[in-house]
């Protein structure tokens, strides 16, 4: 099997923690993006309404936790574990884009 794991995910920056660091140091920040689109599913136009939660460190981290609340964005990333002791799947950041003016 493939080792595939990639998400891109457009959408707007709805909870947003507080920067903190990890045991060695590295900045972390967890966030909600919100995503709202149409995709065609099974010949049929389907209105797409999610809410992802996200995780990002170092460098990130630090500009997530200088945007503001509403912002559009871009993210890049793939899924994983949220740590080694929840199974809940979060997305893993590791490119981020901000849109101006998008709101």
């Amino acid at each position: 099997m493939g080792e595939a794991n990639q998400v891109i995910l457009s959408g707007t920056l709805v909870e947003l923690g507080a920067l903190r660091y990890t045991p060695a140091g590295m900045p972390a920040v967890d966030f909600r993006i919100r995503h709202e689109s149409s995709k065609l599913e099974a010949g049929a136009e389907r209105k797409v309404q999610a809410e992802v939660a996200a995780l990002a460190f170092d460098k990130v981290a630090r500009q997530v936790a200088t945007a503001g609340l509403g912002s559009a964005l871009k993210a890049q990333g793939f899924l994983a574990a949220k740590s080694q002791r929840s199974a809940k799947i979060v997305l893993h950041v590791t490119n981020i884009e901000f849109m101006e003016g998008a709101l």
